[in-house]
């Protein structure tokens, strides 16, 4: 669970330094959007950066909740784990396959696939959970 929450708070803060090192989200937006200036590429890459930041928080959270819930051995951690990896898994895949309206993909593939990194442990946390016997 708590790598889960690491790579979470590393995808989420992955955009972050990409906007003052490598511009990859930038330089997305400008090849596919090219009349854009650069105050509406700003603009875009800030935007993007407030909704990977709420999505970011709010795996967090449940990365938190889950843990906390496995460890108190509520009955409800089980499916509440199983469903919380399939909205992430969701969400991860909205981020690295869907395309805007210039027909490439929303983000860069590398901040894509960044997303979906903490659906690798959470597909793990998932089948540990399901192995273990059931909290009376």
């Amino acid at each position: 669970m708590f790598a889960g929450l690491a790579l979470t708070v590393l995808a989420t803060t992955a955009s972050y330094i990409d906007r003052d090192t490598t511009h990859l989200l930038a330089d997305h937006i400008r090849a596919g959007y090219p009349t854009y200036t650069q105050a509406r590429v700003d603009s875009a890459v800030t935007a993007y950066l407030v909704v990977l930041s709420v999505i970011g928080a709010l795996g967090v959270l449940a990365w938190l909740t889950t843990a906390w819930a496995v460890k108190t051995g509520k009955r409800w951690a089980r499916p509440a784990a199983t469903v919380l990896f399939m909205l992430g898994a969701g969400i991860g895949l909205a981020g690295l396959l869907t395309k805007d309206t210039s027909g490439a993909t929303g983000l860069p593939p590398e901040l894509g696939w960044a997303g979906m990194t903490p659906c690798l442990a959470g597909v793990v946390a998932v089948i540990l959970l399901w192995r273990r016997p059931r909290p009376a």
